[in-house]
């Protein structure tokens, strides 16, 4: 309304909320009658958006625009200077791009630093025009979900006066409007969301909302987050990931906004832990929280009023090589998943509990991912056996596997090692595998047993405490299937000895819709070990199987392989055999 005289304003104030309604057509009409109306030159009031949703951009920045988020393109930015730059003319914006390959220096010009960037060639200077400080969050709403296109509709007058304004689709605006009552699941992502937009007009607009998608977006505070938040009564989701925003620093009053909240996801956000605990009273309900790529490199102890409620927590690709760090939230009472991939961890350790114990720490812990660390010694994976609540590990691409070759006997190690294991990297432990499993560890390690100190005579079993760190679950493998015998012992192989491959077919003769499959087995693999593999492979559900062999040599006839604990070798099999599969 700049330009016009106060008698125009005072006139035209009571019905400036219709150019906020939306339709194209609705907008346009309204800015040509009431610029013929008024004799208002027609660029005083800009009631157009471009077909992007995003607002005209102008040559003058908004007031507030040091600190915001802007787009220019498809590179998104931080505004870090209004003002000048000598000695050429006019309002300029200095901006630290998210991506420093897109800036040419490090905010300085002609010797003068005008900002500073993290990056030396992360910035650049960039015209108020260039630069989209985006839109509010119900007019992305209404452009992502079509809301805003011209659609016909009945024509309707009103008058002012002695002046008619002509209204184009007002039925169809009504119809809108339920439209996005209806809502329940929104995605705004990479909308150009910036801001709230009026206060109170979300919750009357889209009163039914419970999920929310605001990634990658130009919000640049929590305090943004908050007002969007509190005009949605029942939020259970948010994820705001891919916004570089600034969180509180320090405590603030408790508010019921997030009072409902389940599930927040702050990946790619620059929070700290310590601004997670700030703001994590505000989540009392919160069960899922998603943490990666925020270079937290620090963890604190949360107080015991905060994330009481969580179960899982997402802290992948963050630097955390300190594995002590994960004591500082191993009390969390509910926390059932944990997912530290690519992390740097090196070691797991839990300090309270001995060998064969059960520690105090994670105690609802039941699934755990450590994929893409460091962590090279078998003792940290002796370790995870102390954890009461273990069920599913995923730990693939970790030095501790290079120790094995065989992918196979690597599995069963695990198996062994962790006691109440029920999926490894996504992949079922049955019972048979997991027998078979321990029956083998028992006796791949039995002669280093008696050389540590074992025995067969229970008074004289007395293995080294350097044994039993190694092998902490031997002693109750022993209990469980009774120690090895000497004759299994006798010629058992060291375990680093590549064993002779064989070459079989793998068929189900009873269901011709399976295809045959070849696979290459260890021929000292154990009959027990076999079938585990072909669980899995197979896809079987729990019942037992049935094997047995065809070979060349003997055309026509099949012999059973029958006694789980004898290795492929012990029934004479050869490259070629085919193994039969029933159950």
């Amino acid at each position: 309304m700049d330009g016009m005289d106060e008698t125009s304003k005072r006139i035209l104030e009571p019905y400036q909320y219709l150019l906020q309604l939306p339709g194209k057509q609705v907008r346009t009409k309204l800015s040509q009658a009431f610029n013929h109306w008024l004799n208002v030159p027609e660029d005083k009031i800009q009631v157009c958006r471009s077909d992007l949703a995003f607002p005209r951009m102008s040559a003058w920045a908004p007031s507030d625009a040091l600190g915001r988020r802007v787009v220019c393109g498809t590179e998104y930015a931080t505004v870090r200077y209004v003002g000048s730059v000598p000695p050429t003319a006019g309002i300029w914006l200095g901006v630290e791009w998210d991506d420093p390959q897109r800036g040419k220096h490090d905010g300085t010009y002609e010797g003068t630093q005008y900002f500073k960037c993290r990056h030396p060639r992360g910035g650049s200077f960039i015209r108020p025009n260039k630069a989209n400080f985006g839109v509010d969050f119900l007019t992305a709403v209404k452009d992502r979900y079509g809301l805003n296109d011209e659609q016909d509709g009945t024509e309707n007058t009103l008058v002012f006066g002695k002046k008619t304004v002509e209204f184009v689709g007002m039925d169809s605006i009504v119809e809108q409007q339920s439209q996005l009552n209806q809502l329940v699941d929104i995605s705004v992502r990479e909308c150009a969301v910036s801001h709230a937009g009026q206060k109170e007009e979300i919750g009357r607009t889209c009163s039914n909302i419970r999920h929310i998608n605001l990634s990658k977006n130009l919000i640049s505070s929590w305090e943004t987050v908050t007002a969007i938040a509190s005009q949605v009564q029942n939020l259970e989701t948010l994820n705001i990931s891919e916004n570089k925003m600034k969180f509180p620093s320090t405590s603030t009053s408790v508010s019921s906004v997030f009072s409902k909240l389940k599930i927040l996801a702050l990946n790619q956000t620059e929070i700290t832990w310590t601004e997670v605990l700030i703001c994590a009273p505000g989540w009392p309900a919160l069960e899922e929280l998603y943490l990666t790529s925020n270079n937290i490199t620090v963890l604190e102890r949360p107080g015991n009023d905060v994330l009481q409620t969580l179960k899982l927590l997402d802290l992948s690709d963050n630097h955390l090589p300190d594995g002590n760090q994960l004591h500082l939230i191993a009390h969390l009472p509910r926390l059932e998943q944990l997912i530290l991939r690519n992390t740097g961890i090196s070691s797991i350790h839990f300090p309270d509990a001995g060998f064969g114990c059960k520690t105090k720490m994670f105690p609802s812990l039941k699934r755990l991912a450590i994929n893409d660390n460091k962590i090279s010694q078998w003792s940290s994976i002796n370790e995870l056996d102390k954890l009461p609540s273990l069920r599913s590990l995923q730990c693939h691409n970790n030095p501790f596997m290079d120790t094995e070759k065989n992918p196979e006997t690597l599995r069963q190690l695990i198996i062994a090692k962790i006691s109440q294991l029920e999926v490894l990297n996504k992949s079922e432990i049955l019972p048979a595998e997991r027998k078979g499993a321990e029956l083998d560890y028992r006796k791949i390690f039995g002669n280093e047993w008696l050389a540590a100190g074992g025995n067969w005579n229970p008074e004289k079993n007395k293995p080294s405490e350097e044994f039993l760190a190694a092998h902490p679950r031997y002693s109750s493998l022993c209990l469980k299937y009774g120690a090895p015998e000497e004759g299994e012992l006798k010629g058992q192989q060291p375990l680093t000895l590549k064993n002779q491959l064989l070459t079989l077919t793998i068929r189900c003769p009873e269901n011709p819709e399976q295809k045959p499959v070849e696979k290459k087995l260890p021929e000292s693999m154990t009959i027990q070990k076999v079938k585990g593999l072909l669980y899995r492979l197979l896809k079987i559900p729990g019942s037992e199987l049935k094997l047995s062999y065809e070979s060349s040599k003997l055309e026509g006839k099949e012999v059973e392989l029958d006694n789980d604990l004898k290795p492929l070798q012990f029934y004479s099999i050869e490259n070629g055999d085919c193994v039969l599969v029933r159950w």
